[in-house]
């Protein structure tokens, strides 16, 4: 049977994740806060559920809606560069 190869173990799986940069937050409750954050341009609203500790100017990388980890800024302008390099390529 063809298609997707299955993964056989929870280390062979991965997810995709985008960086954004935290621009305002609100709300207190760490399970209720949410952000609005920047993809480089494009501003969505997240949970910060999974990152009660992230502030305004921090980046995250974000998944579905949840930002589930911080990243440094030196990361997630690389990989910015790299998203918008393959976008020229293409």
């Amino acid at each position: 049977m063809g298609g997707w190869p299955r993964a056989k173990s929870l280390e062979d799986r991965m997810c995709l994740s985008i960086p954004a940069k935290i621009l305002s937050i609100t709300g207190e409750d760490p399970l209720l806060r949410t952000a609005k954050v920047d993809f480089g341009g494009v501003v969505k609203e997240m949970s910060l559920a999974y990152v009660p500790e992230a502030r305004i100017g921090n980046y995250v990388l974000t998944h579905v809606g949840f930002a589930i980890s911080m990243i440094d800024e030196k990361e997630a302008e690389f990989v910015f560069e790299f998203l918008k390099n393959t976008e020229e390529a293409l």
